[in-house]
């Protein structure tokens, strides 16, 4: 409990610190700081993009950014499952630290008593404090309480519902999983939120995509002026799918595809809109998903293609994602790298590239990638630690990745602990097949230190997922 209390102390700190700067950084120039722009797609597999391989779907917009920018075949999140994968994300930092996972309540819900501390440092307040406007669209998931929400957590602004789309049911129990097959908006009471206020509850599932492409070209539009941060967090392919009048029933993927090919649409309006407004140039556009995909859901999920497994597990189909990286004159056209990298690479990369301060004295566990993006450098992330819960499940350095407790994603199979761990070279086997521990005693030997020094510097953050509300966390 010590060590807790010590880490929520030093992020305070780092807080308070970030905040006192904003008075003279926002007084600075800033025109010449680049744009930030995070496109954050919900269960979107590693296969399901035509750039990265897809047979049938159709995504020339994306397929257009990854010949236009750079294209990671190594990319991870820092969890497999929708509320700790965010947590990283917008803090550069592994859930674990900052008490956004659990092993009984893998994700925040309705009734959830937590969120997001405001201990935490989110990318939103690092460049706020350099003048920046701030928006979040879509789905937040990272704490649905006033105290938690993006208006706390550094945004100007928010429109979008507070966690997953398929919570808030209200359909009749008899239906069972019939309601995913055919899904109707009101089978679920999600509401949609601007600021901290309620304006639409249930959610029209079928407008989200297309809304939130609304908004966030009216916050562009309205900033293209000043330097922003735009986070654009859809809330598909996650269960229930919903497509637009426009896009219902027209891909070859079937319902699954509608929703794709629609975010594909999006996400060309929004590079659209960076032209039509000259300011492409300056802004940096990430896209890339919070997991793999959900498996059990058959063809209402999508594909991690050549990876194992899928949404929930530490195996590759559940923590390796598409990720495009667009910044025309910056970054090189039509590059591919295989380096590793990571979603906790985003804060450190992005406050690198505007000139804004990390937050001091709070351990993070992201690399910046500024010199990798531009092609001047290689990756500086050479491992990665893949937790389920509050467990580290397993390990990449390098090529390998050793495999210390395995679980299947959903439904039934336990965990089982490994000694020695599995380990498979990831270039040679992408697919995790082929257990080579015996060859590699060295290896293990490695990454077991590897292991050791990470859990000396890990302080878990106080549990934000357990807590019901009346009941106290």
């Amino acid at each position: 409990m010590k060590t807790r209390l010590l880490s929520l102390v030093i992020c305070l700190s780092a807080v308070s610190t970030v905040s006192a700067t904003a008075g003279k950084d926002a007084r600075r120039a800033v025109k010449d700081r680049p744009n930030v722009i995070v496109i954050f797609a919900d269960d979107l597999g590693y296969g399901d993009l035509a750039c990265y391989g897809h047979p049938s779907m159709r995504t020339p917009r994306f397929d257009r950014m990854a010949k236009e920018g750079l294209r990671f075949t190594s990319f991870y999140v820092a969890a497999s499952v929708c509320t700790p994968s965010r947590a990283g994300l917008l803090t550069g930092r592994y859930p674990l630290r900052s008490g956004m996972c659990s092993d009984t309540r893998r994700v925040l819900f309705p009734d959830s008593s937590g969120g997001l501390p405001a201990s935490e440092v989110t990318i939103a307040e690092i460049l706020r404090a350099l003048g920046y406007a701030t928006g979040c669209v879509g789905k937040w998931h990272l704490g649905h309480l006033p105290e938690y929400l993006p208006t706390k957590q550094g945004f100007d602004s928010y429109f979008g519902i507070p966690y997953s789309n398929d919570m808030d049911r209200v359909a009749d129990g008899k239906l069972g999983k019939n309601i995913f097959w055919n899904p109707e908006s009101k089978f679920w009471n999600v509401p949609i939120m601007r600021d901290d206020k309620v304006v639409e509850r249930p959610a029209q599932q079928h407008t989200l995509t297309k809304r939130y492409t609304e908004e966030a070209v009216k916050f562009i539009k309205g900033n293209k002026d000043r330097p922003f941060f735009l986070y654009l967090a859809h809330s598909m392919p996650h269960v229930p799918l919903f497509a637009s009048k426009d896009f219902a029933g027209k891909s070859k993927r079937g319902l699954y595809g509608d929703v794709i090919e629609e975010l594909d649409w999006s996400t060309g309006q929004i590079l659209d809109t960076l032209r039509e407004e000259g300011i492409a140039e300056n802004t940096l556009v990430i896209f890339t998903s919070d997991n793999g995909p959900w498996l059990i859901f058959g063809l209402h999920g999508g594909s991690a293609g050549l990876l194992r497994d899928g949404k929930g597990s530490t195996w590759e189909g559940g923590v390796r994602v598409p990720c495009l990286m667009w910044w025309p004159g910056q970054i090189p056209a039509g590059s591919t790298t295989t380096d590793i990298a990571s979603t906790l690479d985003i804060l450190p990369t992005v406050t690198k590239l505007t000139g804004g301060k990390l937050p001091a004295d709070c351990p993070l566990d992201g690399y910046d990638l500024s010199s990798h993006l531009t092609g001047k450098a290689k990756s500086p992330r050479d491992a990665m630690f893949f937790y389920r819960g509050t467990k580290l499940y397993a390990v990449r350095q390098g090529p390998y990745k050793a495999h210390f407790i395995t679980q299947p994603a959903y439904g039934p199979g336990k965990a089982e602990k490994h000694d020695p761990p599995i380990l498979v070279h990831l270039e040679h086997d992408p697919s995790e097949k082929h257990d080579v521990a015996k060859e590699n005693s060295a290896v293990l030997g490695r990454i077991r230190e590897l292991v050791a020094e990470h859990e000396r510097g890990m302080r878990a953050g106080v549990g934000q997922l357990e807590g019901k509300i009346g009941k106290g966390k």
